[in-house]
């Protein structure tokens, strides 16, 4: 299941390294004047790989501006300041993903079944929207700025809610009795981890890093050595 994430993703090398796709549209866009939206699309689309890679306070207005063509007066315009831009762009990359794990957590699915599209939804997301992934799978600090710690503690309640709908499935599992007695969050905390760290495996610098098909097998084999190891014997 996963081979084809893998297969429908040939665009992840080219933007492995932060480069926007900019066929990434917003999950849900507000009714604007289409120039103005652009705009704020064109901000969100430059300020990505640099939030991504740096923390806020170390990327300047200028080079958001210059990224995206426009003004750095857009950005007061648009998000009142870069702070909110960033907060702009955390947002829009949590409703991103949420949109992929809806697609997993459906109610024809048992809940293994749910963990297993789970798994294969997460790797999507991360190789459709790698900048995304990286801002929510290992965020920079926040920095020392208005709003930084709100900014973060929503990011936080944001992927614990996520990671509730993992818990409620291996709990539902374990009550319907296709999941033996297991901790539902320290399990969710584990799966979590574990397609973080080898998700992560694509930025890596040397001989230890891996395509999108590479990652698509050893996601699929780790998930189905946890599930296994799950089920009911």
């Amino acid at each position: 299941m996963l081979n084809r994430v893998a297969a429908s993703c040939n665009h992840f090398n080219n933007t492995r390294f932060g480069l926007y796709d900019p066929a990434v549209e917003s999950v849900i866009r507000r009714r604007v004047d289409p120039r103005k939206q652009r705009t704020i699309d064109a901000l969100l689309a430059a300020a990505q790989p640099l939030f991504a890679d740096r923390r806020v306070d170390e990327v300047t207005v200028e080079e958001i501006g210059r990224r995206a063509g426009v003004a750095v007066s857009s950005i007061y315009n648009n998000f009142g300041s870069k702070e909110g831009l960033y907060a702009a762009v955390v947002a829009r990359a949590l409703d991103v993903d949420r949109d992929y794990m809806d697609r997993a957590y459906t109610p024809d699915r048992s809940p293994i079944e749910q963990l297993l599209a789970a798994a294969e939804q997460y790797l999507r997301f991360a190789l459709d929207h790698p900048n995304f992934f990286r801002m929510l799978a290992f965020p920079a600090k926040p920095g020392p700025y208005p709003g930084a710690e709100a900014t973060a503690g929503q990011l936080s309640r944001r992927i614990d809610e996520q990671n509730a709908r993992m818990v409620d499935a291996i709990a539902h599992g374990i009550t319907e009795g296709s999941i033996r007695e297991v901790d539902p969050v320290m399990t969710a905390t584990i799966l979590w981890a574990s397609w973080n760290g080898i998700i992560s495996l694509a930025w890596r610098h040397d001989d230890l890093r891996l395509d999108a098909q590479q990652l698509a097998e050893l996601l699929s084999r780790a998930t189905d050595l946890v599930s296994y190891g799950l089920l009911v014997q």
